[in-house]
């Protein structure tokens, strides 16, 4: 049987070469997704290397990712390293500087598994990293990684009233970028302070095989490949699937019927299908109750994952996780919401606002322009263009 090694990453580098990193003690804000090629974890193959790693800092859904949306760590100490675990996630300002001075650490190194996605909050922890890092001195890596999949930035920028730990700055909704150009964006156009940051090139190409998921919810490349647009039905009253094993392919409501997935197919959208589905999430919006909806399906015949000229065995990938010409989650995203609003208009559409902030739809979306747009009945380019634009990212 033959098997397909990770692409080569930042990490791969240092191991290779500790020299890359200057001597000093780490703090590694990494998870148990960050691997090396031969798929060892990150913190043990840096030790070792020789390097002095003192403690691990963990973003939302802990070190090992056993922590659903909205949780951080649940253990403060990494059995195999006997390294203590930090918990950073819900820290920003003060508090995060704080924990940051108190781990007696010269240097933090981020060495996380992105997806690609704005409001994927990884690339948000790194940036809160990144700005208490630039308030105390403290120089900061980034052990870049190759985007899972190969894809074309698309989507809205960002209202700064509606900056939140789903979207800090206006990067693409689907960025598509590697951790890296999003660090040096972000330290040379949007902080105060100056920030002694290094990035330690991926060489590898982009695209991820075997892929191992880095938070409970996001099982495979499908989900990755849907997620920018499905995963806007987290600020709907829907179930955008947790609970399920297929997350954010399947969605619904207990008042949903058949007629949902009919009016979807009517619409053709490129590159996905879709079939009626019933279901009972065991967590998560309708916890236990029955689920009348639909799931999508990326289309069998999308191709492999990733540049053509790269050496992938097709049988190694997720087939259905390729960017064809046509397929826009985004666009498919929207469409389910606007298709639900048109056939239930007596059910509530949004996800309830926290007191005193946006309406969390707005939050993922970056604006207004989504929610309001559906209420309008406009169609998906007429949101977009009413939406901010985008920054452009360093390359």
């Amino acid at each position: 049987m033959s098997f397909v090694s990770q692409p080569l990453t930042g990490l791969d580098s240092v191991v290779a070469e500790r020299d890359l990193l200057p001597p000093g003690r780490i703090g590694l804000l990494t998870h148990f997704a960050a691997v090396t090629q031969d798929l060892d974890r990150g913190v043990d193959a840096l030790v070792a290397a020789g390097l002095d790693v003192r403690c691990l800092i963990s973003p939302e859904h802990g070190y090992w990712g056993t922590g659903q949306a909205g949780t951080g760590n649940d253990e403060d100490l990494d059995p195999a390293s006997g390294l203590p675990v930090l918990d950073a996630y819900g820290l920003q300002g003060r508090e995060l500087e704080k924990l940051l001075a108190g781990a007696g650490i010269d240097r933090v190194v981020v060495d996380l598994q992105d997806i690609g996605c704005r409001f994927y909050t990884y690339m948000w922890s790194m940036t809160d990293v990144l700005e208490a890092c630039a308030n105390l001195s403290l120089p900061l890596t980034v052990l870049d990684r190759p985007a899972p999949m190969a894809t074309t930035a698309l989507g809205p920028g960002l209202d700064p009233r509606c900056a939140s730990f789903v979207g800090r700055y206006g990067v693409p909704l689907r960025h598509g970028s590697r951790l890296g150009q999003i660090a040096r964006t972000i330290a040379a156009d949007h902080l105060d302070l100056a920030v002694d940051l290094q990035v330690i090139e991926a060489p590898g190409a982009d695209g991820s095989a075997p892929w191992i998921a880095p938070s409970p919810n996001m099982p495979t490349l499908t989900t990755v490949a849907l997620y920018p647009g499905t995963g806007l039905l987290e600020g709907a009253a829907l179930s955008e699937g947790r609970g399920t094993t297929r997350p954010f392919e399947l969605f619904g409501a207990p008042w949903c019927g058949p007629e949902l997935t009919a009016a979807l197919r009517e619409l053709d959208l490129p590159g996905v299908r879709f079939r009626e589905a019933n279901y009972r999430p065991t967590h998560s919006a309708f916890a236990g109750e029955r689920v009348q909806g639909a799931q999508v399906h990326l289309a069998t015949d999308l191709g492999a994952c990733g540049p053509a000229d790269r050496a992938v065995d097709p049988a190694a990938v997720d087939p259905a996780a390729a960017d064809p010409t046509g397929f826009d989650p985004l666009r498919i995203g929207h469409a389910i919401l606007a298709t639900v609003a048109e056939l239930y208009p007596d059910q509530p559409l949004w996800r309830e606002a926290a007191p005193g902030r946006p309406e969390f739809i707005d939050l993922l979306w970056g604006s207004v322009a989504l929610r309001e747009g559906i209420a309008d009945r406009a169609s998906y380019d007429e949101i977009l263009a009413a939406s901010p634009a985008p920054i452009e990212l360093a390359r």
